[in-house]
Order: C-alpha cells, then sequence, then structure tokens
C-alpha cells in the first residue's frame, strides 16, 4: 500500500469512495444509452443529444456554481449531496422501467439534472482535496486517485458489460446508483478542515475568470488543453464509426483495443512523479501535451492486415493514454498548487466553463467536417489539431517550471468612484 494511503486515513477514505464511483461510471456509460436503444428505440441523434444533456450543464452552471461553493461552509457536504442526488436519479430508471413507465422525456431529465450535480461535485472536488493532503503530497494524491480511474476504464468496461448481459441495462444502472452512495459513505468519513470562507459577500463570479487571466501558467494551460480538447472530442466522437465502417473492426475487438490500450493510462500515473523529477514538472507536462495527441496519428494512418490494424489501434491507445494522465495528475497538482484556498471553487468553475465546453463543439465540428469530406480525413484533422495545443506552452513560464509552484495571491479589486 502506498504511503499515503497507509499514514492518511481521511485521505484513504476518499480515495476509495472515489474508486467505487470510477468503477459504477462505467457502468452509467455504458447503460444508459443501451436502455435508450434497447428498452425506447431510440434513434442515434436522440443518443447523441442525450450525451449532450449531460455535458450541456458545464456551460450553464459551472462558473455559478464556482462562486456558490466558495461561499459555502462544507465543500465536503457538496459533493456528499451530490453523490445522493446521483444514486436517486439513477435509482428512478430501473424503477421507471420495472412498472413500464420510462419514457424519454425522463431519460433527458436524468441525464440534465446528473450532469448538474456532476458539476457541482467536480467544483468541490480540489477544496476536498487539498484539504486532505499536504502540498508536498499533491502530485501523490493526484496519480493515487487519476489511477483509480485509469483502472476503472481497463475492468469498468467489462465490469459493466457483464452486468447489462446478466441483469439488462436498467437493473445495471442499480450498481451505479449503490456506487454513489458507497461514494458518499466514504467522502462522509474523510474529515479534514477545510478552508474557511472569506468575506462571502464580495466573492463574485468573475473573481476565477480575473485569476485565471492574471496568472499566465494556468492561462497557458487552459489555452493549450482548450485547444487539445476540442480536436479530441472531434476524434473520440468519430472513432467507433471509423473504426467499424472504415477499419472493419468489430465492436468486440474494437473493445479489447480499447481495454489494452487503457492500460496506458494506468501506466501514466505511476510514470509522472519520475518524469517530473527527472525533467522538471514544466517540462514533463510539455511532453504530456506531445505525447497524449502524436500518437493517434496512427488511427488514421492504419491500414494492412487486421492484425496490423489493431496492433496500430493499441498502439496509439496505449501511448497516448501514458500522456494523458501524465498531462491530468501534473496540471491537476500545478492548479492545486497556486490557486488560493478562497478561490478554489471559483478557478475550478471557470476553467471547467472552457475545459469541458469546448468539448461538444469539437464534437459538432468533427461530425460536419467528416459530413463534408470523409472519415479518415477527419481523424488526420483531429489528431494533428490536437498537437497544436503544445504551441500554447512553449512561449510561457510552463517549460522553466521545475517543482510545485507557490500560492498566487489575486489582485485585489479595483473601484470605480
Amino acid at each position: 500500500m502506498p504511503q499515503l494511503l497507509r499514514r492518511n486515513r481521511p485521505f484513504r477514505s476518499f480515495w476509495i469512495g472515489q474508486t467505487i464511483s470510477f468503477f459504477g461510471d462505467q457502468v452509467s456509460l455504458l447503460g444508459i444509452p443501451l436502455l435508450a436503444v434497447l428498452v425506447l428505440d431510440s434513434s442515434a441523434s436522440q443518443v447523441a443529444l442525450l450525451s449532450a444533456a449531460t455535458m450541456a450543464p458545464n456551460l450553464f452552471f459551472s462558473v455559478h456554481f464556482g462562486a456558490w461553493a466558495d461561499r459555502f461552509p462544507s465543500r465536503r457536504g457538496l459533493m456528499i449531496a451530490a453523490d445522493i442526488g446521483r444514486a436517486v436519479l439513477l435509482a428512478s430508471l430501473p424503477a421507471a422501467a420495472a412498472f413500464d413507465l420510462l419514457t424519454m422525456a425522463q431519460l433527458f431529465a436524468v441525464a440534465l439534472l446528473f450532469g448538474t450535480l456532476t458539476v457541482l461535485a467536480d467544483i468541490a472536488y480540489y477544496t476536498v482535496f487539498v484539504s486532505l493532503v499536504d502540498r508536498d503530497e499533491y502530485i501523490e494524491g493526484s496519480a493515487l486517485l487519476n489511477g483509480s480511474r485509469a483502472v476503472s476504464f481497463v475492468g469498468g468496461t467489462g465490469i459493466a458489460g457483464i452486468l447489462v448481459q446478466l441483469f439488462t441495462a436498467p437493473f445495471a444502472l442499480l450498481a451505479d446508483a449503490v456506487s454513489f452512495l458507497a461514494s458518499a459513505l466514504f467522502v462522509r468519513r474523510a474529515r479534514a478542515e477545510e478552508a474557511p470562507v472569506e468575506n462571502p459577500e464580495g466573492q463574485g463570479i468573475s473573481e476565477g475568470i480575473r485569476f485565471i487571466h492574471r496568472t499566465p501558467l494556468i492561462r497557458t494551460a487552459l489555452i493549450a488543453t482548450a485547444t487539445l480538447n476540442f480536436f479530441n472530442a472531434a476524434f473520440w466522437a468519430l472513432l467507433v464509426v471509423f473504426a467499424v465502417r472504415t477499419l472493419g473492426i468489430s465492436a468486440g475487438a474494437l473493445g479489447l483495443v480499447l481495454a489494452i490500450g487503457s492500460l496506458g493510462s494506468v501506466l501514466g500515473t505511476v510514470l509522472t512523479g519520475r518524469f517530473s523529477r527527472r525533467l522538471g514538472l514544466g517540462n514533463a507536462l510539455v511532453l504530456a501535451f506531445v505525447l497524449a495527441p502524436a500518437p493517434l496519428l496512427l488511427v488514421p494512418a492504419a491500414g494492412g492486415s487486421q492484425g496490423l490494424v489493431l496492433a496500430m489501434l493499441i498502439a496509439a491507445e496505449f501511448l497516448s493514454g501514458i500522456g494523458v494522465m501524465i498531462l491530468d495528475v501534473g496540471l491537476g497538482a500545478v492548479i492545486a498548487a497556486l490557486v488560493p484556498d478562497r478561490l478554489r471553487a471559483r478557478v475550478s468553475g471557470a476553467y471547467n466553463f472552457v475545459n469541458w465546453g469546448v468539448r461538444p463543439l469539437g464534437a459538432l465540428g468533427g461530425g460536419l467536417l467528416a459530413a463534408a469530406t470523409d472519415l479518415r480525413t477527419t481523424m488526420w484533422v483531429a489528431a494533428i489539431g490536437a498537437m497544436a495545443g503544445v504551441l500554447w506552452l512553449l512561449p510561457s513560464p510552463m517549460p522553466r517550471l521545475r517543482s510545485l509552484p507557490d500560492p498566487v495571491e489575486p489582485a485585489p479589486r479595483s473601484h470605480g468612484t
């Protein structure tokens, strides 16, 4: 057992709860679309809109939730409430299906409310995280949490498939509902002293936006990640269609490719600390901004025998997974170190508004480009475009960053007369 888990019981409880929730999420990712298709006979466009309904709250609520959460005395309480609320929402689906009352309107409502509560939990997450670990443990703690997420990508999909096969999609979602209740229980046990709320009356929604704008490291990182995620969203939105229709890969083979490739994500969480110490944290992040998208060039380049195509896809997913995890762990630690406690939720809200908001736009852009050209051309454009994110970092202070930066105090607000 890693030292941090052995000696820090509150963080261990938090990590266990999040790990259970990560695996439960894989059930929802598979179960809800299958519920729409198999039970309600939904069209492809309806399923796509269902996915968009889950992401839309990031655009509408991230900034406002950030301002509100910074005024709330217990962000851990917000995470617990969000977990319980999501459990109730998911449990409503098999309950409705059991009485033949399930409708597409209910699915859309659940997706929208579920996404809203997820935004709230994400906004509160970093405030709770930094209350549980010391500053010099940010990278280790982030690696453990992201490692659990990476492992869930590998094993969670298989577990989800088995549950759907054994219990059908509606009742498999009960497993995810239970996972959120378990997460709430363990987060409740993760007691730690959170940063006190300071001057709540003066905390506006624009404070997080201004802090990002005035902090070069975070501002540049946000522009770089938004660039990467815009093109990545286009890539992943079309991957299944490209693999099946253009490359002729079966659904089962594609699932195997993604599962094996996800092992790279697990390895990435292990390598983050080593790369950061050897290269410097900033250079490790610059490398990650190349390593995350560059291997995806193997996907549109794939051709030849079926075995060669599968090998190229596995290599692409494996190497990209390493880069993504180095990026997630390292960048999460940098942001946690830079942001003062009283601004964490607002900065997180403003950051997520951009970082998540570009993803549906990227998916839409990818679909339009594929309609105007063809799938392989679009995959080339998406993979190459994602690499452009690193260009924002090169002239920034990021390459000179050797270790975690000191917190940045926000500039005082000016008042007009």
